[in-house]
Protein backbone atom coordinates (compact mmCIF):
# COMPACT_ATOMS: atom_id res chain seq x y z
CA UNK A 1 0.00 0.00 0.00
CA UNK A 2 1.32 3.41 -0.90
CA UNK A 3 5.10 3.54 -1.17
CA UNK A 4 6.87 0.71 0.61
CA UNK A 5 9.34 3.07 2.27
CA UNK A 6 6.97 6.07 2.36
CA UNK A 7 6.48 6.07 6.13
CA UNK A 8 10.26 6.33 6.51
CA UNK A 9 10.69 9.09 3.93
CA UNK A 10 7.74 11.40 4.54
CA UNK A 11 6.54 13.08 7.72
CA UNK A 12 2.92 13.58 8.63
CA UNK A 13 1.60 16.86 7.24
CA UNK A 14 -1.38 18.47 8.92
CA UNK A 15 -3.83 20.52 6.86
CA UNK A 16 -3.09 24.22 6.63
CA UNK A 17 -5.36 26.61 8.52
CA UNK A 18 -5.98 30.33 8.54
CA UNK A 19 -4.30 32.23 11.37
CA UNK A 20 -6.34 32.25 14.58
CA UNK A 21 -6.50 36.04 14.84
CA UNK A 22 -7.88 36.30 11.30
CA UNK A 23 -10.39 33.47 11.37
CA UNK A 24 -12.24 34.67 14.49
CA UNK A 25 -13.52 37.52 12.31
CA UNK A 26 -15.77 35.25 10.26
CA UNK A 27 -17.77 32.01 10.35
CA UNK A 28 -16.35 30.37 7.22
CA UNK A 29 -14.32 27.16 7.22
CA UNK A 30 -10.64 27.93 7.72
CA UNK A 31 -9.01 24.52 7.20
CA UNK A 32 -7.75 23.84 3.67
CA UNK A 33 -7.60 20.39 2.14
CA UNK A 34 -4.24 19.02 1.01
CA UNK A 35 -2.97 19.70 -2.48
CA UNK A 36 -2.80 16.75 -4.87
CA UNK A 37 0.93 16.38 -4.27
CA UNK A 38 0.58 16.65 -0.50
CA UNK A 39 -2.24 14.10 -0.44
CA UNK A 40 -0.16 11.69 -2.56
CA UNK A 41 2.74 11.95 -0.12
CA UNK A 42 0.47 11.37 2.84
CA UNK A 43 -1.06 8.37 1.08
CA UNK A 44 2.47 7.08 0.50
CA UNK A 45 2.95 6.91 4.28
CA UNK A 46 0.37 4.11 4.54
CA UNK A 47 2.27 0.96 5.50
CA UNK A 48 1.75 -2.50 4.10
CA UNK A 49 1.04 -3.48 7.69
CA UNK A 50 -0.73 -6.78 7.02
CA UNK A 51 -3.64 -6.18 9.36
CA UNK A 52 -5.21 -2.74 8.77
CA UNK A 53 -6.32 -1.90 12.30
CA UNK A 54 -7.48 1.47 10.95
CA UNK A 55 -10.44 -0.25 9.31
CA UNK A 56 -11.58 -1.69 12.64
CA UNK A 57 -10.94 1.63 14.37
CA UNK A 58 -13.31 3.27 11.87
CA UNK A 59 -16.98 2.70 12.83
CA UNK A 60 -18.00 2.43 9.16
CA UNK A 61 -15.01 0.22 8.31
CA UNK A 62 -13.69 2.51 5.58
CA UNK A 63 -11.34 0.67 3.23
CA UNK A 64 -8.57 3.05 4.20
CA UNK A 65 -5.41 1.35 2.87
CA UNK A 66 -6.99 1.00 -0.58
CA UNK A 67 -7.90 4.64 -1.01
CA UNK A 68 -4.62 5.77 0.51
CA UNK A 69 -2.86 3.81 -2.22
CA UNK A 70 -5.19 5.15 -4.92
CA UNK A 71 -4.49 8.75 -3.87
CA UNK A 72 -0.77 8.01 -3.90
CA UNK A 73 -1.16 6.82 -7.50
CA UNK A 74 -3.39 9.76 -8.47
CA UNK A 75 -6.49 7.64 -9.23
CA UNK A 76 -9.10 10.00 -7.77
CA UNK A 77 -12.05 8.33 -9.51
CA UNK A 78 -11.38 4.93 -7.98
CA UNK A 79 -10.51 6.57 -4.67
CA UNK A 80 -13.91 8.23 -4.31
CA UNK A 81 -15.72 5.08 -5.46
CA UNK A 82 -13.89 3.12 -2.76
CA UNK A 83 -14.61 5.77 -0.15
CA UNK A 84 -18.29 6.00 -1.12
CA UNK A 85 -18.65 2.21 -0.87
CA UNK A 86 -18.69 2.53 2.92
CA UNK A 87 -19.44 6.21 3.57
CA UNK A 88 -22.29 8.20 2.03
CA UNK A 89 -21.01 11.56 3.24
CA UNK A 90 -17.22 11.79 3.51
CA UNK A 91 -17.42 15.59 3.31
CA UNK A 92 -19.03 15.46 6.78
CA UNK A 93 -16.63 13.00 8.38
CA UNK A 94 -13.62 14.50 6.61
CA UNK A 95 -14.36 17.73 8.47
CA UNK A 96 -15.82 16.86 11.87
CA UNK A 97 -14.89 13.25 12.67
CA UNK A 98 -12.31 12.91 15.50
CA UNK A 99 -10.65 10.16 13.40
CA UNK A 100 -10.53 7.06 15.64
CA UNK A 101 -9.00 5.38 12.58
CA UNK A 102 -5.82 7.38 13.12
CA UNK A 103 -5.57 6.26 16.72
CA UNK A 104 -5.74 2.66 15.43
CA UNK A 105 -3.15 3.21 12.65
CA UNK A 106 -0.26 0.75 12.98
CA UNK A 107 2.19 3.60 12.41
CA UNK A 108 0.76 5.24 15.54
CA UNK A 109 2.48 2.65 17.74
CA UNK A 110 5.74 4.59 17.67
CA UNK A 111 5.32 7.38 15.11
CA UNK A 112 2.82 9.95 13.83
CA UNK A 113 -0.15 8.11 12.28
CA UNK A 114 -1.13 8.40 8.65
CA UNK A 115 -3.22 11.54 8.11
CA UNK A 116 -6.28 9.50 7.15
CA UNK A 117 -8.82 12.24 7.84
CA UNK A 118 -6.94 14.78 5.72
CA UNK A 119 -6.74 12.31 2.83
CA UNK A 120 -10.47 11.62 3.08
CA UNK A 121 -11.11 15.38 3.04
CA UNK A 122 -8.95 15.74 -0.07
CA UNK A 123 -10.68 12.84 -1.87
CA UNK A 124 -14.23 14.11 -1.48
CA UNK A 125 -13.37 17.73 -2.29
CA UNK A 126 -11.54 16.54 -5.42
CA UNK A 127 -14.48 14.34 -6.38
CA UNK A 128 -16.91 17.26 -6.21
CA UNK A 129 -14.46 19.41 -8.15
CA UNK A 130 -14.15 16.82 -10.94
CA UNK A 131 -17.87 16.04 -11.10
CA UNK A 132 -17.54 12.49 -9.81
CA UNK A 133 -20.38 12.87 -7.27
CA UNK A 134 -23.62 12.44 -9.22
CA UNK A 135 -27.13 11.17 -8.47
CA UNK A 136 -27.52 7.40 -8.50
CA UNK A 137 -31.26 6.76 -8.95
CA UNK A 138 -32.48 3.19 -8.71
CA UNK A 139 -32.96 1.35 -12.00
CA UNK A 140 -36.19 -0.21 -10.75
CA UNK A 141 -38.80 0.90 -8.20
CA UNK A 142 -40.03 -1.47 -5.51
CA UNK A 143 -43.39 0.21 -4.95
CA UNK A 144 -42.66 0.32 -1.21
CA UNK A 145 -42.83 3.56 0.78
CA UNK A 146 -40.57 4.40 3.73
CA UNK A 147 -40.78 7.36 6.12
CA UNK A 148 -37.56 8.52 7.78
CA UNK A 149 -38.00 10.79 10.81
CA UNK A 150 -34.95 13.01 11.22
CA UNK A 151 -32.56 14.39 8.62
CA UNK A 152 -29.27 14.19 10.49
CA UNK A 153 -26.47 11.91 9.27
CA UNK A 154 -28.29 8.72 10.31
CA UNK A 155 -31.54 9.71 8.61
CA UNK A 156 -29.85 10.97 5.45
CA UNK A 157 -27.66 7.87 5.12
CA UNK A 158 -30.62 5.57 5.68
CA UNK A 159 -32.78 7.48 3.21
CA UNK A 160 -30.14 7.48 0.49
CA UNK A 161 -29.47 3.76 0.79
CA UNK A 162 -33.17 2.91 0.71
CA UNK A 163 -33.80 5.15 -2.30
CA UNK A 164 -30.97 3.48 -4.18
CA UNK A 165 -32.59 0.13 -3.37
CA UNK A 166 -35.69 1.36 -5.23
CA UNK A 167 -37.99 2.45 -2.40
CA UNK A 168 -39.94 5.71 -2.29
CA UNK A 169 -38.52 7.60 0.70
CA UNK A 170 -39.89 10.67 2.48
CA UNK A 171 -37.77 12.38 5.14
CA UNK A 172 -39.54 14.35 7.89
CA UNK A 173 -37.58 17.06 9.70
CA UNK A 174 -38.92 19.20 12.57
CA UNK A 175 -36.49 22.07 11.88
CA UNK A 176 -36.90 24.64 9.14
CA UNK A 177 -33.87 23.32 7.26
CA UNK A 178 -32.44 19.85 6.69
CA UNK A 179 -29.41 18.37 8.40
CA UNK A 180 -30.41 17.92 12.03
CA UNK A 181 -27.48 18.45 14.39
CA UNK A 182 -25.19 18.76 11.37
CA UNK A 183 -27.10 21.92 10.52
CA UNK A 184 -27.79 23.39 13.95
CA UNK A 185 -25.30 21.70 16.28
CA UNK A 186 -22.03 22.17 14.38
CA UNK A 187 -20.80 25.74 13.78
CA UNK A 188 -20.27 26.88 10.21
CA UNK A 189 -16.57 27.49 10.84
CA UNK A 190 -16.20 23.73 11.31
CA UNK A 191 -18.53 22.69 8.48
CA UNK A 192 -20.29 25.08 6.12
CA UNK A 193 -23.88 24.09 5.43
CA UNK A 194 -23.45 24.18 1.65
CA UNK A 195 -22.12 20.64 2.00
CA UNK A 196 -25.51 19.51 3.34
CA UNK A 197 -27.41 21.43 0.66
CA UNK A 198 -25.31 19.87 -2.08
CA UNK A 199 -26.06 16.37 -0.83
CA UNK A 200 -29.77 17.12 -0.47
CA UNK A 201 -29.84 18.20 -4.12
CA UNK A 202 -28.23 14.90 -5.08
CA UNK A 203 -30.72 12.94 -2.96
CA UNK A 204 -33.70 14.78 -4.42
CA UNK A 205 -32.47 13.78 -7.88
CA UNK A 206 -32.44 10.20 -6.60
CA UNK A 207 -36.15 10.47 -5.81
CA UNK A 208 -36.12 11.30 -2.08
CA UNK A 209 -38.79 13.72 -0.82
CA UNK A 210 -38.15 16.08 2.10
CA UNK A 211 -40.67 17.74 4.41
CA UNK A 212 -39.30 20.34 6.82
CA UNK A 213 -40.95 22.05 9.77
CA UNK A 214 -42.88 18.87 10.58
CA UNK A 215 -42.92 17.35 14.06
CA UNK A 216 -44.11 13.78 14.49
CA UNK A 217 -46.32 13.76 17.60
CA UNK A 218 -49.71 12.60 18.84
CA UNK A 219 -50.96 15.98 19.97
CA UNK A 220 -50.25 19.65 19.65
CA UNK A 221 -46.77 21.00 19.11
CA UNK A 222 -44.60 19.90 22.05
CA UNK A 223 -43.79 23.09 24.05
CA UNK A 224 -40.36 21.65 24.95
CA UNK A 225 -39.39 21.59 21.27
CA UNK A 226 -38.57 25.09 20.11
CA UNK A 227 -36.85 24.23 16.85
CA UNK A 228 -39.27 25.95 14.51
CA UNK A 229 -41.78 23.18 13.78
CA UNK A 230 -44.78 24.49 11.82
CA UNK A 231 -47.03 21.45 11.65
CA UNK A 232 -47.51 18.01 13.14
CA UNK A 233 -47.94 14.52 11.76
CA UNK A 234 -49.56 11.74 13.74
CA UNK A 235 -47.41 8.60 14.18
CA UNK A 236 -50.38 6.38 13.46
CA UNK A 237 -50.78 8.08 10.07
CA UNK A 238 -47.13 7.37 9.22
CA UNK A 239 -47.44 3.72 10.22
CA UNK A 240 -50.63 3.39 8.18
CA UNK A 241 -49.45 5.26 5.07
CA UNK A 242 -45.90 3.87 4.84
CA UNK A 243 -44.59 0.32 4.62
CA UNK A 244 -41.83 1.10 7.14
CA UNK A 245 -40.88 3.98 9.44
CA UNK A 246 -37.34 4.76 10.57
CA UNK A 247 -36.78 6.92 13.66
CA UNK A 248 -33.40 8.59 13.18
CA UNK A 249 -33.53 11.77 15.24
CA UNK A 250 -30.64 13.07 17.32
CA UNK A 251 -29.98 12.88 21.05
CA UNK A 252 -31.16 16.37 21.92
CA UNK A 253 -32.05 16.10 25.61
CA UNK A 254 -29.17 18.01 27.26
CA UNK A 255 -27.71 17.19 30.65
CA UNK A 256 -28.76 19.85 33.16
CA UNK A 257 -27.01 21.25 36.24
CA UNK A 258 -29.56 21.85 39.04
CA UNK A 259 -27.60 24.14 41.36
CA UNK A 260 -28.70 27.36 43.10
CA UNK A 261 -29.14 30.16 40.57
CA UNK A 262 -29.86 27.83 37.65
CA UNK A 263 -32.95 29.85 36.66
CA UNK A 264 -31.07 33.15 36.34
CA UNK A 265 -31.07 34.91 32.98
CA UNK A 266 -27.82 34.30 31.15
CA UNK A 267 -27.59 30.59 32.04
CA UNK A 268 -28.31 28.48 28.95
CA UNK A 269 -27.85 25.10 27.34
CA UNK A 270 -25.29 25.05 24.53
CA UNK A 271 -28.03 23.99 22.13
CA UNK A 272 -29.93 27.18 22.90
CA UNK A 273 -26.85 29.19 21.97
CA UNK A 274 -25.26 27.42 18.98
CA UNK A 275 -28.29 26.98 16.68
CA UNK A 276 -29.12 30.67 16.88
CA UNK A 277 -25.75 31.67 15.46
CA UNK A 278 -26.08 29.09 12.68
CA UNK A 279 -29.44 30.57 11.74
CA UNK A 280 -27.98 34.07 11.66
CA UNK A 281 -25.14 32.88 9.42
CA UNK A 282 -27.82 31.37 7.15
CA UNK A 283 -29.40 34.82 6.83
CA UNK A 284 -32.23 34.60 9.35
CA UNK A 285 -33.20 37.58 11.50
CA UNK A 286 -33.55 36.66 15.17
CA UNK A 287 -34.99 38.66 18.03
CA UNK A 288 -33.28 38.30 21.38
CA UNK A 289 -30.34 36.26 20.17
CA UNK A 290 -28.13 34.94 22.98
CA UNK A 291 -24.82 36.71 22.42
CA UNK A 292 -21.40 36.53 24.08
CA UNK A 293 -20.42 40.00 22.89
CA UNK A 294 -18.55 41.91 25.60
CA UNK A 295 -19.32 39.25 28.23
CA UNK A 296 -17.39 36.98 30.55
CA UNK A 297 -18.37 33.55 29.23
CA UNK A 298 -18.03 30.30 31.15
CA UNK A 299 -18.52 27.02 29.31
CA UNK A 300 -19.21 23.99 31.51
CA UNK A 301 -18.18 20.79 29.75
CA UNK A 302 -14.93 19.89 28.02
CA UNK A 303 -16.11 18.02 24.91
CA UNK A 304 -16.72 19.02 21.30
CA UNK A 305 -19.90 20.94 22.09
CA UNK A 306 -18.04 22.97 24.69
CA UNK A 307 -15.30 23.67 22.16
CA UNK A 308 -17.93 24.86 19.68
CA UNK A 309 -19.26 27.26 22.32
CA UNK A 310 -15.72 28.59 22.82
CA UNK A 311 -15.20 29.22 19.12
CA UNK A 312 -18.58 30.87 18.68
CA UNK A 313 -18.10 33.07 21.76
CA UNK A 314 -14.75 34.26 20.46
CA UNK A 315 -16.31 35.17 17.12
CA UNK A 316 -19.05 37.09 18.85
CA UNK A 317 -16.46 39.18 20.71
CA UNK A 318 -16.55 37.78 24.25
CA UNK A 319 -14.54 39.67 26.88
CA UNK A 320 -13.20 36.38 28.23
CA UNK A 321 -13.92 32.67 27.75
CA UNK A 322 -13.30 30.03 30.42
CA UNK A 323 -14.03 26.33 30.04
CA UNK A 324 -14.50 23.99 33.01
CA UNK A 325 -14.29 20.20 33.05
CA UNK A 326 -15.35 18.06 36.01
CA UNK A 327 -12.80 15.33 35.32
CA UNK A 328 -9.06 15.76 35.98
CA UNK A 329 -6.76 17.01 33.23
CA UNK A 330 -5.76 14.09 30.98
CA UNK A 331 -2.12 13.41 30.07
CA UNK A 332 -0.65 15.31 27.12
CA UNK A 333 0.50 12.03 25.55
CA UNK A 334 -1.17 8.66 25.85
CA UNK A 335 0.62 5.46 26.87
CA UNK A 336 0.58 4.02 23.36
CA UNK A 337 1.68 0.44 24.21
CA UNK A 338 -1.19 0.34 26.70
CA UNK A 339 -3.95 2.01 24.66
CA UNK A 340 -3.24 1.24 20.98
CA UNK A 341 -5.27 0.52 18.84
CA UNK A 342 -8.10 1.92 20.97
CA UNK A 343 -9.18 5.55 21.33
CA UNK A 344 -6.88 7.02 24.00
CA UNK A 345 -7.64 9.46 26.76
CA UNK A 346 -5.30 12.39 26.31
CA UNK A 347 -5.32 16.18 26.30
CA UNK A 348 -6.90 17.44 23.10
CA UNK A 349 -6.63 21.08 22.07
CA UNK A 350 -9.13 22.12 19.43
CA UNK A 351 -8.84 24.96 16.94
CA UNK A 352 -11.32 26.90 19.10
CA UNK A 353 -9.07 26.58 22.12
CA UNK A 354 -6.18 27.95 20.06
CA UNK A 355 -8.26 31.06 19.33
CA UNK A 356 -8.40 31.99 23.01
CA UNK A 357 -9.70 30.20 26.08
CA UNK A 358 -8.78 29.55 29.71
CA UNK A 359 -9.22 25.87 30.50
CA UNK A 360 -9.52 24.34 33.95
CA UNK A 361 -10.05 20.76 35.10
CA UNK A 362 -11.40 18.99 38.19
CA UNK A 363 -13.80 21.85 38.89
CA UNK A 364 -17.36 21.51 40.19
CA UNK A 365 -19.92 24.30 39.89
CA UNK A 366 -21.54 25.14 43.22
CA UNK A 367 -23.94 27.98 42.35
CA UNK A 368 -24.62 31.04 40.22
CA UNK A 369 -24.65 34.53 41.72
CA UNK A 370 -27.34 37.08 40.82
CA UNK A 371 -26.63 40.70 39.89
CA UNK A 372 -29.74 41.95 41.69
CA UNK A 373 -31.73 42.19 38.45
CA UNK A 374 -32.38 38.53 37.79
CA UNK A 375 -29.23 37.95 35.72
CA UNK A 376 -26.14 35.92 36.47
CA UNK A 377 -23.03 37.95 37.37
CA UNK A 378 -20.70 35.29 38.77
CA UNK A 379 -20.13 31.57 39.21
CA UNK A 380 -19.04 29.89 42.44
CA UNK A 381 -17.00 26.74 42.01
CA UNK A 382 -14.68 24.45 43.92
CA UNK A 383 -11.88 22.06 43.11
CA UNK A 384 -12.36 18.33 43.38
CA UNK A 385 -10.09 15.33 43.56
CA UNK A 386 -10.71 11.88 42.17
CA UNK A 387 -9.69 8.69 43.98
CA UNK A 388 -10.33 5.04 43.25
CA UNK A 389 -12.55 3.22 45.71
CA UNK A 390 -10.75 0.04 46.77
CA UNK A 391 -13.94 -1.92 47.28
CA UNK A 392 -15.76 -1.13 44.02
CA UNK A 393 -12.82 -0.12 41.85
CA UNK A 394 -14.76 2.96 40.73
CA UNK A 395 -13.46 6.52 40.70
CA UNK A 396 -15.08 8.75 43.30
CA UNK A 397 -15.11 12.53 43.54
CA UNK A 398 -14.58 14.58 46.68
CA UNK A 399 -14.41 18.33 47.11
CA UNK A 400 -11.10 19.83 48.18
CA UNK A 401 -11.62 21.65 51.47
CA UNK A 402 -11.19 25.41 51.25
CA UNK A 403 -10.89 25.40 47.45
CA UNK A 404 -13.97 27.46 46.62
CA UNK A 405 -13.52 30.36 44.23
CA UNK A 406 -15.64 32.81 42.27
CA UNK A 407 -15.37 34.00 38.69
CA UNK A 408 -17.27 36.75 36.86
CA UNK A 409 -19.85 35.26 34.52
CA UNK A 410 -22.30 37.17 32.32
CA UNK A 411 -23.09 34.12 30.16
CA UNK A 412 -22.92 30.48 31.25
CA UNK A 413 -23.29 27.68 28.71
CA UNK A 414 -23.99 24.04 29.65
CA UNK A 415 -22.14 21.66 27.31
CA UNK A 416 -22.12 18.52 29.43
CA UNK A 417 -23.47 16.16 26.82
CA UNK A 418 -26.89 14.77 25.99
CA UNK A 419 -28.71 12.12 27.95
CA UNK A 420 -31.21 10.83 25.39
CA UNK A 421 -33.37 11.68 22.38
CA UNK A 422 -36.44 13.79 23.02
CA UNK A 423 -38.80 11.33 24.63
CA UNK A 424 -42.02 12.67 23.11
CA UNK A 425 -41.26 11.15 19.69
CA UNK A 426 -40.59 7.68 21.07
CA UNK A 427 -43.59 7.96 23.39
CA UNK A 428 -45.80 9.02 20.49
CA UNK A 429 -44.99 5.79 18.64
CA UNK A 430 -45.14 3.66 21.80
CA UNK A 431 -41.54 2.53 21.37
CA UNK A 432 -40.00 0.72 24.32
CA UNK A 433 -36.98 2.55 25.74
CA UNK A 434 -33.81 1.19 27.27
CA UNK A 435 -32.47 2.24 30.67
CA UNK A 436 -30.94 5.40 29.15
CA UNK A 437 -34.13 6.57 27.44
CA UNK A 438 -33.10 5.50 23.92
CA UNK A 439 -35.18 3.39 21.57
CA UNK A 440 -34.68 -0.27 22.38
CA UNK A 441 -33.55 -2.11 19.26
CA UNK A 442 -30.80 -4.64 18.69
CA UNK A 443 -28.22 -4.54 15.91
CA UNK A 444 -27.98 -8.24 15.14
CA UNK A 445 -30.27 -11.22 14.77
CA UNK A 446 -33.50 -11.42 12.78
CA UNK A 447 -34.93 -8.05 13.80
CA UNK A 448 -31.98 -5.71 13.39
CA UNK A 449 -32.83 -2.10 14.28
CA UNK A 450 -36.52 -3.04 14.70
CA UNK A 451 -38.41 -1.66 17.69
CA UNK A 452 -41.26 -3.30 19.54
CA UNK A 453 -43.71 -1.49 17.26
CA UNK A 454 -44.46 -3.19 13.97
CA UNK A 455 -42.88 -1.57 10.90
CA UNK A 456 -40.98 0.94 13.10
CA UNK A 457 -37.17 0.92 13.18
CA UNK A 458 -34.64 3.12 15.01
CA UNK A 459 -31.06 4.09 14.24
CA UNK A 460 -28.35 6.59 15.15
CA UNK A 461 -28.58 8.67 18.31
CA UNK A 462 -32.23 7.68 18.63
CA UNK A 463 -31.08 4.11 19.30
CA UNK A 464 -27.53 4.34 20.69
CA UNK A 465 -27.58 7.75 22.39
CA UNK A 466 -25.22 10.66 21.84
CA UNK A 467 -22.43 9.63 19.52
CA UNK A 468 -20.28 10.61 16.53
CA UNK A 469 -21.38 11.53 13.02
CA UNK A 470 -19.53 8.49 11.73
CA UNK A 471 -21.51 6.18 14.04
CA UNK A 472 -24.74 7.79 12.85
CA UNK A 473 -23.82 7.09 9.22
CA UNK A 474 -22.97 3.49 10.08
CA UNK A 475 -26.28 2.92 11.85
CA UNK A 476 -28.25 4.62 9.09
CA UNK A 477 -26.67 2.37 6.46
CA UNK A 478 -27.18 -0.79 8.50
CA UNK A 479 -30.75 0.14 9.34
CA UNK A 480 -31.45 0.68 5.64
CA UNK A 481 -30.37 -2.87 4.92
CA UNK A 482 -32.58 -4.18 7.74
CA UNK A 483 -35.57 -2.24 6.37
CA UNK A 484 -34.87 -3.46 2.83
CA UNK A 485 -34.80 -7.07 4.07
CA UNK A 486 -38.04 -6.48 5.97
CA UNK A 487 -39.76 -5.10 2.87
CA UNK A 488 -38.32 -7.41 0.22
CA UNK A 489 -37.26 -10.58 2.05
CA UNK A 490 -33.59 -10.03 1.18
CA UNK A 491 -31.23 -7.15 0.46
CA UNK A 492 -28.23 -6.36 -1.71
CA UNK A 493 -27.37 -3.27 0.36
CA UNK A 494 -24.05 -3.50 2.22
CA UNK A 495 -24.20 -4.48 5.85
Amino acid sequence: MGKVSGFLEFERLNEAAEDAKARVGHYREFVLHLSDEQAARQGARCMDCGIPFCQNGCPINNIIPDWNDLVYRGDWRQAIDTLHSTNNFPEFTGRVCPAPCEAACTLNINNDPVGIKSIEHAIIDKAWELGYVVPQPAAQRSGKRVAVVGSGPAGLACAQQLARAGHDVTVFEKNDRLGGLLRYGIPDFKMEKSHIDRRVTQMQAEGISFRTGVLVTRGELDPTITNWSRETVNPEDLVREFDAVVLAGGAEQPRDLPVPGRALAGVHFAMEFLPQQNKVVAGDMLKGQILATGKHVIVIGGGDTGSDCVGTSNRQGAKSVTQFELMPQPPEEENRPLTWPYWPTKLRTSSSHEEGCERDWAVVTKSFVEDGKGRVRALKAARVQWTRDEASGQMKMSEVAGSEFELPADLVLFAMGFVSPIGSVLDAFGVTKDSRGNAQAQTDGERCYATNVGKVFAAGDMRRGQSLVVWAIREGRQCARAVDEFLMGNSDLPR
